[in-house]
Parts: C-alpha cells; structure tokens; sequence
C-alpha cells in the first residue's frame, strides 16, 4: 500500500516537473520576445529622435529671414564694406565674424541680412545657363584623320593651340610667347567646323564652344557679359581652348550709321576685343573662331595679338578631294566598278561637305534599287543631284555617256 502511494507521489511530481519546465519553456520564449521588442522599440525611438532633430533644424532654417543678395563695391578701413544691394541703392554695413576677410573682394555677390543688410556670407560667381552649357563634356569623335587634304592646316593648328598647351616649354626655350587664337577662314564647307571638332577630341583641355549669334541678345550690356562670364570660365578651366563659330554675326565692322541693335552688337565685339588682348592675361586659355566672310571683319580683330595667326581654309584641289573620297568610302561597302580617282576629277569645285552628300546619295540611290552595295552609277547619280553639272542631269535622266 505505501509502495503504490509512493509511486503515485513519485508519478505526481514528475507531472508538475514537466508542467514547470514547460512553463519555464514559455516564460524563457516571452522574455526573448519581449527583448526583440525592446530592441525595435529602441531602434524605432532612435530613429524618430534624429528625424525629430533634422525637422526642427529645417523648422528654423525656414523660419530664418530670408537674405538679400547684393554686390560689394568698395572696402572701408575699418572693416566695413559698401554693398549694392538688389533692391537698389547702396549701403555701408558690417560683416558676420563668420565670414573670412579674404574672401571679400570688390565684385563678390554676397548674401545680406534683410534686416540689418550685414553681409551674412560670400556667394559663388554666376554664371549664365548659356556660357555653362557652351562646355563640351563629351569629346567629339572626329579625329585628324578623318579629314582630308588639309595637312598644312592641321599643321599649323596644333602648332598654335595644341602645343603651347602640351609643351610650353619649347616656346620658353627660344623665347616667344605662343600665339593666342587662331583664325580659321574659308567658304562654307570646306572643314572649318570639323577641324575645330578634331581640336577638341585631340586634347585634354576644356573645349568650350560658342555661336557668335548666341552672344547677341536683346538687352543692353547682356552680350557683353555672357563675353566677360564667357572668357572667365575658361579661366576658371583652364588649360582651355574657347571656340567661337560664325565670328562675323559679332565680328562685323563698325559703322558710323548704326541703329541701336548694331550699336550693342559693338558692345559686344569691343568686349570681346578687350578679353582677347586687354589689360587681364588669358593666360592658358587658347581662342579659336572660323568665319567664311574675313572681308567684313573688323580689323580690330584681324591685328596680331588677337588672332595671331589666320589659316585659309581652301576648295580642295584633285589630290584633297581623291584623299576625301578615300575617308568616306572607307565606310562604304562599294563595288569594284567605283573609280575614285575619277569621281574625284569629276568633282571639281565641290568642297568636302559636297562630297560627304554625295557619297550619302550614292548609298540612297543603291538603298532606293534593293543593293547592298555601291557602284559607279550611283556616284555619277550623286554628283549630278549634288553639284547638278549639266553632265550629271543627263545621267540622272538616265542617258548614258559612251
């Protein structure tokens, strides 16, 4: 009997030692899963205190003054500055202990106190969408030898921007100073442009390209300074090379009789007479321009020391345009019946825009007959829808030439 009450008390416990482990099993569980909680509660609090930090500063910054940008124009001896502000008149004020004395210089935009117009700090120089988007950030693909028949001329361009920018050392050894811009005139066509486009992808400096059109503009002193903003962030890039296309839209000369329109494109031109050789140096910054009017250019422009060396662009003569020919049809898939030597005689006076069409139109007429390749019809068709020789008409007309 004591035996079967003790297996049962035995029996009974056991039953409460499992019941207690399974409770202790439980409580373990619950307390991990309140330490997890604790954790995200304190992540999350953590979280939301430092977004509670950054919207009471953005709290403060708005409710802070708004400030008013103004230019500096003179500084006093006793540490203050005479600013003209943009509301207009000029004012004497003081000067944040924040802002260091260096960088307060006369022409500095800085931004003032709406209140007590104390210079508050110093702005960087603007610059006009139109000079920040004259930078060439992607190098054009052109290269030297892509362009035919002008090897003098691609001579004398490196000469003058190319290496006074890779070996200045040479000119410092005979002693002469590089020439500053080259002048690139010709007809239309002739690979003024695309020399220039050569130029950029060559080197390593900053190619910054501007159409003279683009610097005359409506209002009066605006041309003169996207100039000024112009030649200062070539500075700021330098070693820079800055090229002007269509120079004679500014470049015109100066007339007595003018209207109001030309007198401010004079404004314009006599800035840039003043950047290109003025009391400022331009130090490693090279000027490049092409026109195919040099008879109505100022001969302001035209002196040495502004444009120092002026490069004809000719036609291209048998040898240029056979070299031309050759370039394009490299591309080309072209039959064994093209004569290049030949089209190249029947081309004259064609410059190398012409030929660049007429072998696209030698493709166009094989595409319009279902070819994949070129032949000699095709070209002769080309040259009498480009240059429309009276020859070329009767070829095009179908007639054919013994």
């Amino acid at each position: 009997m004591k035996e079967q009450q003790l297996d049962g008390f035995i029996s009974e416990m056991k039953d409460k030692i499992e019941m207690l482990e399974r409770r202790n099993n439980e409580l373990i569980e619950e307390t991990r899963r309140v330490e997890g909680e604790k954790r995200y509660i304190e992540s999350e609090l953590f979280r939301l205190q430092k977004e509670l930090k950054r919207m009471r500063t953005e709290m403060e910054r708005l409710k802070s003054p708004p400030l008013i940008i103004g230019l500096i124009k003179d500084l006093l001896s006793d540490g203050r500055v005479i600013v003209k502000s943009s509301t207009g008149p000029d004012f004497i004020v003081g000067t944040s202990e924040y802002v260091p004395s260096q960088d307060l210089v006369v022409g500095a935009r800085v931004a003032l106190n709406k209140q007590t117009l104390a210079v508050m700090g110093v702005l960087p120089p603007s610059l006009d969408p139109i000079v920040i988007g004259a930078e060439i950030i992607v190098k054009p693909g052109v290269t030297y030898n892509e362009i035919g028949g002008l090897d003098d001329q691609i001579r004398d361009v490196r000469e003058a921007v190319e290496d006074p920018l890779l070996r200045p050392e040479l000119y410092k050894k005979v002693g002469i100073e590089p020439p500053k811009g080259v002048l690139l005139v010709g007809p239309p066509g002739t690979g003024k442009t695309l020399l220039a486009k050569a130029v950029a992808h060559q080197t390593s400096a900053t190619f910054i390209r501007f159409v003279g059109s683009e610097l005359v503009q409506k209002y009066i002193g605006e041309g003169a300074r996207l100039v000024r903003e112009l030649f200062e962030m070539a500075r700021e890039k330098a070693p820079s090379i800055v090229f002007i296309d269509e120079l004679d839209s500014i470049g015109a000369k100066r007339l007595e009789v003018a209207t109001s329109g030309d007198r401010e494109v004079q404004r314009t031109l006599m800035q840039l007479l003043s950047e290109l050789d003025g009391f400022n140096p331009i130090g490693d910054v090279k000027i490049m321009a092409a026109t195919n009017r040099p008879d109505i250019l100022d001969e302001a422009l035209l002196r040495p020391g502004r444009f120092d060396r002026i490069i004809t662009i000719p036609l291209p003569n048998y040898d240029a345009r056979r070299e031309i020919f050759n370039i394009h049809a490299k591309k080309m898939n072209i039959d064994s019946t093209v004569n290049l030597l030949e089209l190249a005689m029947k081309c004259e006076d064609a410059t190398g825009a012409d030929i660049k069409a007429i072998c696209t139109e030698a493709g166009m007429f094989a595409i319009r007959d279902n070819r994949d390749t070129v032949c000699m019809l095709d070209f002769e068709r080309a040259i009498a829808k480009v240059l429309e020789t009276e020859e070329g008409k009767l070829i095009e007309s179908g007639v054919m030439f013994a």
